[in-house]
């Protein structure tokens, strides 16, 4: 199964080890949305949207790429981290994903050290994380995206 993961990862670059974990276990291409690029996610079996929560929500840079790019129809799974909260998670591209009749196959979440605000002054929160049961957890998630869509 071929795999989109559209991302935003910076700072601590939580994400994207996250992202690094799953692409282990599959033919995945990790597209950064920052990155001026032409894409056509419709060459693809699956679609993620990953990123790190900011201000209790995914970063806008992911949703904008989503309501650009994503295929109507197509299976999809979001992918986050976060520091304290998990906000409204991935409620901004789940609702793209629904308007474009898009199957959400899953959503996995861990906690990511952040030093965003006041955070920084006490060091930061989360340290240490994705840890590497964040990782193994991540992996397995993936393996079960991966075996949904081979069974459809």
């Amino acid at each position: 199964m071929k795999t989109a993961i559209c991302y935003y990862s910076r700072h601590h670059g939580n994400t994207r080890k996250v992202l690094d974990a799953m692409a282990q276990e599959g033919e995945v291409d990790l597209i950064d949305v920052t990155t001026r690029q032409a894409v056509q996610l419709e060459d693809y079996d699956c679609i993620g949207f990953a990123s790190g929560i900011y201000g209790f929500e995914f970063q806008t840079s992911v949703a904008a790429f989503a309501r650009q790019y994503l295929p109507q129809g197509k299976p999809v799974f979001f992918v986050y981290t976060y520091g304290g909260a998990k906000g409204n998670g991935a409620k901004a591209v789940a609702e793209i994903a629904k308007e474009k009749h898009c199957p959400v196959l899953g959503e996995f979440s861990c906690k990511g050290y952040d030093t965003f605000g006041p955070f920084k002054l006490v060091g930061g929160i989360a340290k240490g994380h994705p840890n590497e049961r964040d990782l193994e957890n991540a992996r397995k998630f993936f393996q079960k995206i991966q075996e949904h869509k081979t069974d459809q």
